[in-house]
């Protein structure tokens, strides 16, 4: 507890997913969608995203969760990529790519996002990347304000980005030199 404003701070532990998470990384995401969904947002839908997602994103990159405290519950998760080409083209290799950042409604604390998003930079700068970078929907202003609020700055836009789900869509790019 905070003695000057009488919150409780949470200590944030993160983890890599592994094999064993599968599940609980699509519940966490369809969670994530429906809260969206109920608040006008159309970027998430339940379903999909299943297990062989989560499974390819551990096997090719970073799937972390954060956690309260070492054995707490999941309060939030987000994946890591090295490189995408999908939404940013070929690349050279100075960047981090941060992708799914959610939180658990029930029980991540507020500023979990941040917290996470702090991890994730740290994450790339001790790999000797200068650049955290990640997209969203162009049509998400809140989301976007959200990012820009964290530091970041609208870099481009890119009018097809092929997530893999069958439809392009707009995204807007965005980057914070770490």
């Amino acid at each position: 507890m905070n003695a000057n404003t009488s919150q409780v701070t949470y200590e944030l532990a993160f983890r890599r997913a592994g094999a064993r998470d599968l599940a609980r990384l699509v519940r966490l995401r369809d969670d994530a969608a429906r809260w969206q969904i109920t608040r006008g947002i159309d970027q998430w839908k339940p379903g999909q995203l299943g297990e062989e997602h989560f499974r390819a994103r551990i096997e090719e990159g970073e799937v972390w969760f954060a956690a309260l405290g070492a054995d707490g519950p999941v309060a939030g998760a987000w994946e890591l990529w090295w490189d995408d080409p999908a939404a940013w083209g070929p690349q050279p290799p100075t960047a981090g790519y941060v992708h799914r950042l959610m939180t658990d409604r029930r029980t991540a604390p507020p500023g979990t996002g941040l917290r996470m998003l702090a991890e994730a930079e740290r994450r790339i700068a001790a790999a000797g990347r200068t650049s955290c970078r990640l997209d969203c929907l162009a049509n998400n202003a809140r989301l976007r304000a959200y990012y820009e609020a964290a530091g970041y700055t609208v870099v481009g836009e890119q009018s097809s980005k092929d997530g893999g789900l069958g439809n392009p869509y707009a995204v807007t790019l965005l980057e914070k030199r770490l």
